[in-house]
């Protein structure tokens, strides 16, 4: 019996920790509850991954506040064991780089490192077959629709959120969402309510509790909430309680939204075993890259659930352009000084990059940020 060869293995690999400064401290209800001080940065875990022939490939992580150096320690550890393998074989490489650390577990940070390589094997296989990745994936269309949510931060005032409103309507979003879950849920309401005075009844409008009622005030929340015609009520309890919001997805006509912050398909069944999500939000690097992502989509599909990817706009737009039913993008610009392409949008609806694989390569501004890198194997000249 003969041993199978490969003809164009992986040969170098590349993990670089960057840090990405926000321009200005971010503030949701974590904050505005005393749970998290503001975001001032995001660490970015990025793994370059190239073979023998010269393909390439560009995957990415991130972790918001803490975890970064977590991330980039583990996926330092982890690297050796993609030399010498077939790229196209990612199922196969995702399970041996997920035993590579098993002592750690198969969620959290271990398979958010696990991620980064995950998203370039696919950025480099779509790259070799001349594809975008929404394209290797089977697009269902060619634009999502999108809705804004980094001008709608609690820290902003009123005035300036319907200035930022009006600035990303006029870019052609799609899409306005709120944070709320203020201790005071008065000043919830009245925020929302003049927002939907401000932008008028066709505007689609999401508000984002970021887990901070407890039932009885989700409960009172979402009913007053549904005068206001919202697209979802995003995260109105723990993220774990899959009971709760299966609960106020049964009683209210409003739409429920959650599943950001799992960290694995076997999290998200968990969810949609239970009924407890009209929207399911998955994020690609946060359950471990594409490969679980498309399972987690899979099993959506299965239940009639809606999607709507948590983050990372310049992922999920090809993940969502592959989904059978509409679903919705979230557009943050934090992301974009990292890479040298932009995403276009018109007419509310986020354009589906044409471009070869994820579309997107580093920038100069992305090295300038960077503070760790570890690097195995040799590099094609």
């Amino acid at each position: 019996m003969t041993t199978p060869t490969t003809p164009d293995p992986i040969t170098w690999a590349r993990v670089s920790s960057c840090y990405l400064p926000l321009a200005n401290p971010i503030s949701d209800a974590k904050v505005l509850t005393g749970r998290q001080k503001p975001m001032t940065e995001i660490a970015m875990l990025f793994v370059e991954i190239q073979t023998a022939s010269g393909h390439q490939g560009l995957g990415f992580s991130y972790s918001k506040r803490a975890g970064g150096p977590a991330q980039f320690a583990h996926a330092r550890e982890i690297a050796p064991a993609v030399l010498g393998e077939d790229p196209n074989d990612i199922a196969k490489l995702w399970d041996k780089l997920c035993w590579a650390g098993a002592s750690v577990g198969r969620s959290g940070v271990s398979t958010q490192a696990i991620g980064a390589f995950d998203v370039a094997l696919w950025d480099l296989k779509a790259k070799r077959a001349g594809l975008s990745l929404a394209k290797l994936l089977g697009a269902q269309r060619d634009s999502v629709r999108c809705y804004n949510t980094s001008g709608g931060f609690l820290h902003t005032p009123l005035e300036q959120l319907r200035v930022n409103a009006s600035a990303s309507i006029a870019q052609g979003i799609g899409g306005i969402k709120l944070k709320v879950g203020q201790p005071d849920c008065a000043l919830d309401i009245r925020r929302v309510a003049a927002m939907r005075e401000h932008l008028g009844d066709a505007v689609p409008i999401m508000v984002d509790a970021n887990q901070q009622w407890d039932r009885p005030t989700a409960q009172r929340m979402c009913r007053t909430l549904e005068a206001f015609n919202l697209v979802w009520i995003e995260e109105p309890l723990d993220a774990y309680d899959h009971e709760g919001h299966a609960a106020l997805a049964t009683q209210f006509d409003t739409p429920i939204a959650t599943g950001e912050m799992l960290t694995s398909a076997g999290e998200h069944w968990d969810l949609i075993r239970h009924r407890a999500a009209d929207y399911l939000m998955p994020d690609a690097p946060r359950v471990g890259g594409i490969t679980p992502f498309l399972k987690v989509a899979a099993l959506a599909e299965h239940a009639g659930v809606m999607l709507a990817p948590h983050f990372a706009m310049e992922l999920h737009v090809h993940l969502a352009a592959a989904y059978k039913t509409e679903p919705w993008v979230e557009h943050f610009e934090w992301l974009e000084p990292l890479f040298n392409e932009r995403i276009a949008i018109h007419n509310g609806r986020m354009q589906v990059p044409t471009r070869t694989g994820l579309g997107v390569s580093l920038s100069e501004q992305a090295r300038a940020w960077t503070r760790e890198v570890a690097e195995v194997g040799v590099p094609v000249n």
